[in-house]
């Protein structure tokens, strides 16, 4: 039986947008909270209210939450990755060289390959810790971001490897291919990152966002863009890729946050120029400082060579 909840719009949720609401007043997830609502599960005075519509002082609030018994969770599917390469492998821990194309974990509404299922594949056990279809994964790079990623193989391993990343002693370093010639040529972006706020399915620099920082540096600049080195503080999701378009230097080939497509046209790309190519943490089990690197893959060097870099 679904359970209702029914109580007045608090004072300090007035203005609030419902799924943000929501979340912060039952504990929620945001993606949950918007979905209870788009199925009609949220009223405020007998009305069914929509996840961006806002909270009003003094109203009556009645929220119907299904049963938790909902549909099962992406099952881990055990699928050979091409391409995917083992760049360190020990009791503890294994880093990946991701490709473009291959998520982190299995999710709802992705049917593509995964890191997760990569690794099942190759006969890999991996920390059971966390949700099952997120088995050791620790930190994510998105779908069309290609390089390092660490996952891990021992529950030990997982719990100090969360640990590090939540208190940002991870070194996650990454090269990234930005339109035009950002001024000044080295500095910090700090810009709370939230949901986009007409554009569920993308991030934005919103007030009410979440901290993020980015630090960079420009290694060469080339006629139309520039090679930047970033290194993250934090890790929002699409951190880097909001962060440039904000300055309006979005990544090339980045047609989701306004990158020029006839640029993208020209060098050939269909994702975002981003590539994790360092990646460095405290090992869980040794303490030892261990770090290891990635080339850049065919895609992004052919495009850097039709833009006339030196970097290769």
């Amino acid at each position: 039986m679904p359970e209702v909840r029914a109580l007045p719009v608090p004072d300090g949720l007035a203005g609030e947008r419902v799924d943000a609401a929501l979340s912060r007043m039952l504990g929620l997830s945001r993606t949950r909270a918007a979905e209870i609502a788009a199925a009609g599960g949220v009223r405020v005075d007998g009305r069914s209210v929509g996840k961006s519509d806002r909270l009003v002082a003094g109203g009556w609030l009645e929220v119907e939450i299904p049963d938790p018994q909902g549909p099962a969770a992406p099952a881990v599917v055990p699928e050979p990755v091409p391409g995917m390469r083992i760049v360190h492998d020990d009791d503890e821990v294994v880093v990946v060289d991701k490709p473009v194309g291959v998520a982190a974990h299995p999710s709802p509404g992705w049917t593509g390959p995964t890191v997760v299922g990569a690794l099942a594949a190759a006969g890999y056990r991996i920390s059971t810790s966390g949700a099952a279809e997120r088995q050791g994964v620790v930190h994510r790079l998105d779908v069309g971001t290609s390089g390092l990623m660490v996952v891990a193989k021992s529950e030990r391993a997982y719990t100090v490897l969360k640990r590090a990343f939540k208190e940002r002693t991870v070194e996650k370093v990454y090269h990234a291919l930005v339109q035009g010639h950002p001024e000044p040529t080295t500095g910090t972006i700090d810009a709370p990152i939230g949901r986009h706020p007409s554009a569920d399915w993308k991030f934005a620099v919103v007030a009410d966002g979440k901290p993020s920082v980015t630090h960079y540096e420009v290694l060469e600049m080339l006629p139309s863009a520039s090679l930047v080195e970033v290194h993250l503080e934090t890790g929002r999701t699409h951190q880097i890729r909001v962060h440039f378009a904000a300055l309006r230097h979005p990544c090339v080939g980045d047609l989701t946050y306004g990158a020029d497509p006839t640029l993208a046209a020209r060098t050939g790309l269909s994702r975002q120029w981003l590539h994790a190519v360092r990646l460095g943490f405290e090992h869980p089990a040794t303490g030892d400082w261990l770090e290891v690197t990635s080339t850049y893959p065919d895609d992004l060097a052919h495009a850097l060579e039709t833009l006339g870099a030196g970097y290769r």
